[in-house]
This record gives structure tokens, sequence and C-alpha cells, in this order.
């Protein structure tokens, strides 16, 4: 005679099994969406700045002071006074998000370090820089301390017009995916600047390479 007891306890455990088995695979399921659309809503927040292009209008940067340089697609501007050092590059975010510009470290030669400087190095702005995604905008930076070393090391960098790097810090309007983008200001025989980019890294997630 069957022992239809035990018989409905392993219906009932096998019952279970898969359901818990299908729970499972929902779980998962969900979860994997969750992190894609996690990553497309970062996705379109997602700033990433490179120079502008030669063809994109000239920009009128200004200082605290009242001074204004002038910055052509694709190029910078160095100016060194007694007292005050001006720098500026036009940038251009072909991300999609807003770049909000952070900070940036300042270097009086060309480099070619694989790491960026510790943030803790950088300079703050003493105002947030908003860049659209798509647009056209600027970083802009001054020394004023003739009495400290970095001044010094700049105003002579201008002075010479040789090759100067800088990293700039940003990131999205939310406070995430900060990088760090090294640009270069190359002298043009025109007395100009031109700017490069040579690197990118991320600071809040996986390095792009």
């Amino acid at each position: 005679m069957a022992d239809w007891v035990t018989i409905s306890s392993l219906a009932t455990a096998g019952g279970t099994l898969v359901l818990a088995a299908a729970t499972f695979a929902a779980v998962r399921s969900s979860n994997r969406a969750a992190r894609v659309a996690e990553e497309s809503l970062l996705q379109g927040l997602r700033p990433l700045l490179v120079p502008s292009r030669l063809d994109d209008p000239p920009q009128k940067v200004g200082y605290s002071e009242g001074k204004f340089v002038h910055v052509d697609g694709s190029g910078g501007a160095a100016e060194a006074t007694g007292d005050t050092v001006y720098l500026a590059i036009s940038v251009r975010n072909v991300g999609t998000g807003i770049a909000v510009l952070h900070g940036w470290y300042f270097y009086p030669e060309f480099v070619r370090s694989d790491e960026h400087a510790a943030l803790d190095r950088f300079t703050r702005l003493t105002r947030d820089l908003y860049i659209a995604g798509g647009e056209v905008g600027f970083w802009q930076g001054t020394f004023r301390d003739p009495s400290s070393v970095e001044f010094h090391e700049a105003k002579a960098a201008v002075d010479r017009r040789q090759r100067m790097m800088v990293e700039v810090l940003y990131g999205d309007y939310a406070g995430g995916q900060r990088v760090v983008s090294r640009f270069g200001l190359t002298p043009r025989d025109d007395g100009g600047w031109l700017a490069v980019v040579s690197r990118h890294w991320n600071v809040d997630r996986a390095g792009p390479r």
C-alpha cells in the first residue's frame, strides 16, 4: 500500500525546491536588471573633458580682480605678472552629464607619469565651474603668492614658454564619478598655447584601462 503521507511530504518538498529555485532565478534577474539600470543612469550623468575643437569659438575668462584672458578653441592661456600667474584652458565635455570642476594640480614641465597627483595636493577652485554635456567651457587657475616655490616655478615656465601640464579633478553634478584628466599646454608660434589631453583616471570606479 502506498505511503501517502511520505508521498505528500516528498511532493511538498519538491514543490518548495522548485519555488526556491524560481525565486532565486528571479532575484538574480532582478539584481542584474537593477545593475543595468544603475549603470545606464550613471552613463547619463558621466562627464568627460577634452580640449575644445579648433573651430570652437574663443572664450573670455575672467578673474576675481577684473583681469580677463581670451582662450581660442583647442587652446589655452598663460600669463605671468610680478604677483600673479594666470592660467586657462578651453575644454569640451564629450560626456552626457554635467561636469562640475573641483580642483587642479599644476606641473611646470612635461610629465609622463602613469599616476596622477595625490588628491590632497590638488588646489580647490574658488568657485564651481559647470560644463554641460556636449558643450564648451573652460578651466582656470592662478598662483598669487610670489613667495611660494609653486609661483616661481609657474612664472618661470610661462616666461620661458615651455610645455606645462595641468591635472583637472571633476565629477558629475551628483558629486560622484570623479575623474582626473591630464591636460598639456604647448606654446604656439603665434604666441598662443595649444591644449591637448594625455590621460584620464577614474577616481570612484574602475579605471578605463
